[in-house]
């Protein structure tokens, strides 16, 4: 009989293309799987089949777990207390293993052997099939509509299958069986049953992948698209940089009479397209990602990666674009905050902020308003820049003298450190559930302690808008921080 099954592995092997060592797994598997259901319960089987005789041994194990975890299942697992009785040097994680008797090949159902050996050269067939389709490192996934499969289209490409999920799809696209269809490849899903390789359409990295298949030049190193921002068959923005002085990066990706820009926009169901000039300036970088709007001024506020950015009462309602479009695709390719305000706006915000600052010089410095007004006009608007701003830079400042500038420098640092030991003492009052949220940095803790905010309950009831106000984090972090601290409320 053990020649038979060496025959019968060699067979397969051969027939389905697959290595002797993934039949052999599939044979094993097939003789636990009857073994253990012999025994009944949950018990663990391992079976060893010698490659060379055929000959093999049976196993019964069991899993060392952690004495205060408890057994979850008797039937095959063991406390590492218990373990270490049999076998000293043993270590949560380790198996114990028994020899029991062998179930002969014969009485072990031939269909059920079947089916498992099959399935298992299956397995290994597919996952062979997709090792090899993604060591050719292509980013785009062309093919054709196979089938729906609960709202997810499956798409097929010689033998591998990809799998486009409606939330990935663009909006209002309707693809049917036997549509030939291009999507960006997202990675491999293992946990998915199926195909198991992920599309997307309405991916930036697909746009970016049709620009590089329009445009020669960036296969070719001259330009380069530094990042881009979706709204999915409705607009989009892409930054691009040129490396040689004599490419137009703009224009060669819009190419002759729009061919190419054209090429991407039919693929993507009509979604128009900036094409942007990205700066290493960022304020520059932004003035360009508003287009067309114009630009009057910009504040940057390095703090909080964010920018002001003031336009006229013409222009405003292009800057923000239909539903606040043309401002957030702005703000996803820049990697930048950025707040639409009028002229009027921002000297009212700027005035409150004089307010501010002129009430921290007055109350901290312990200086006059007319003192604190010339540090303000010299563009000081914090302890910080007091204490630590070259000491040169202060002593160019009309009617001040080094006796004074060392004085206010003093002062600063003196309230700074009176402020920092404040801060410290907020934070111990912080919880250790809403210290251990993964996510949270000490900067962000000491932030929310300032705000009152000492529980995972306290930041769970925030909203969205009010944790960005009081942190200076991006809505997207918001919100993913808001809902890990939910999310004790939905477990039992």
């Amino acid at each position: 009989m053990n020649r038979e099954m060496l025959m019968l592995v060699d067979a397969i092997s051969r027939e389905k293309t697959v290595e002797r060592d993934v039949v052999f797994g599939a044979v094993e598997a097939a003789l636990a799987s009857a073994t253990k259901k012999l025994h009944g319960g949950e018990v663990d089987i391992r079976v060893a089949v010698d490659r060379d005789t055929g000959d093999y041994e049976t196993f019964r194990r069991w899993h060392v777990v952690p004495n205060e975890a408890g057994l979850q299942n008797a039937d095959a697992e063991v406390l590492l207390f218990e373990a270490q009785e049999q076998i000293p040097d043993i270590e949560v994680d380790d198996y114990i293993e028994e020899a029991i008797d062998s179930v002969p090949i014969g009485r072990i159902g031939a269909q059920a052997a079947k089916q498992v050996i099959l399935q298992k050269i299956r397995d290994a067939e597919r996952e062979q099939l997709l090792n090899d389709f993604m060591s050719r490192g292509d980013k785009i996934f062309v093919g054709t509509v196979k089938r729906l499969d609960k709202g997810d289209i499956i798409v097929e490409s010689g033998r591998v299958e990809g799998r486009l999920k409606r939330s990935e799809m663009i909006p209002k696209e309707n693809l049917r069986t036997g549509d030939r269809v291009r999507a960006f490849i997202l990675g491999v899903d293992p946990t998915q049953r199926g195909p198991q390789i992920m599309l997307s359409r309405s991916a930036p990295g697909f746009m970016i992948e049709l620009f590089a298949q329009e445009v020669p030049e960036i296969e070719q190193g001259l330009l380069e698209i530094k990042s881009c921002a979706r709204d999915p068959g409705s607009r989009a923005k892409i930054a691009v940089v040129s490396h040689d002085r004599r490419v137009d990066p703009i224009g060669t990706c819009v190419g002759v009479r729009g061919s190419r820009v054209n090429g991407v926009t039919t693929e993507l169901a009509g979604e128009r397209v900036d094409i942007v000039l990205w700066s290493e300036d960022p304020a520059q970088f932004v003035i360009g990602a508003l287009a067309p709007a114009n630009v009057q001024s910009i504040v940057v506020d390095e703090e909080r990666h964010a920018m002001d950015v003031v336009v006229d009462e013409e222009n405003l309602a292009i800057a923000i674009g239909r539903g606040g479009q043309n401002v957030r695709l702005a703000s996803e390719l820049t990697g930048w905050r950025i707040n639409i305000m009028t002229a009027e706006e921002s000297n009212a915000k700027q005035a409150t902020e004089s307010e501010g600052a002129r009430a921290l010089f007055v109350d901290k410095l312990d200086v006059d308003e007319e003192v604190a007004d010339i540090l303000i006009a010299e563009g000081f608007n914090s302890l910080e820049e007091v204490a630590y701003v070259p000491l040169q830079e202060m002593l160019e400042i009309e009617g001040f003298d080094e006796e004074t500038v060392q004085e206010l420098r003093t002062r600063a640092k003196d309230a700074l450190l009176t402020m920092e030991i404040a801060r410290e003492e907020q934070v111990e009052e912080v919880s250790q559930d809403l210290r251990d949220l993964e996510g949270l940095t000490p900067e962000l803790i000491a932030k929310l302690a300032a705000g009152n905010i000492h529980t995972r309950d306290d930041l769970a009831d925030l909203a969205v808008d009010e944790l960005t106000d009081l942190t200076g984090i991006d809505e997207a972090q918001a919100r993913t921080l808001i809902m890990k601290a939910r999310e004790h409320w939905f477990t039992a």
